[in-house]
């Protein structure tokens, strides 16, 4: 697929963004549900939680650039919330229909972001940084 980014910066960007949505399907593919919800006896985030936080960084940078959508499981994710001790996360299957949902649309916005909006700043409580910034960060994770 060739990659035709409005604004050059967004290339590589794009190119790790393509290998994530692959990585994010291969990592949970074959884990049961009863696993993803496993700690290991300790007070790690579980890969349920993992992998709902993950989409919901997918939805939180496509209403950067403007999408207003929502994840399925927006009320357990939105404002960055750690994990919640909950009996149950939503199914992987289910992360993997927003996974599925998010990336062309996000993915289109990331191709043709203009370099004015992504020199856009973004302010938070004691904190600045670019669109691109930001971008670059989700992108990365």
């Amino acid at each position: 697929m060739e990659i035709k980014p409005i604004s050059n910066r967004m290339y590589g960007l794009i190119i790790l963004f393509d290998m994530h949505t692959q990585y994010f399907k291969n990592a949970i593919n074959g884990i049961s549900d009863d696993d993803a919800h496993e700690r290991l006896n300790t007070n790690a985030n579980h890969v349920a939680w993992l992998a709902g936080s993950l989409v919901q960084e997918r939805y939180e940078l496509a209403n950067i650039f403007g999408l207003e959508l929502k994840s399925a499981a927006d009320e357990l994710f939105n404002e960055h919330k750690g994990i919640q001790d909950l009996d149950r996360y939503p199914a992987l299957a289910e992360y993997e229909n927003d996974w599925e949902k998010i990336t062309p649309l996000l993915r289109e916005r990331l191709l043709n972001a203009t370099d004015v909006e992504l020199d856009k700043i973004l302010t938070y409580p004691e904190m600045s940084f670019s669109v691109f910034e930001m971008t670059s960060f989700d992108i990365y994770l």
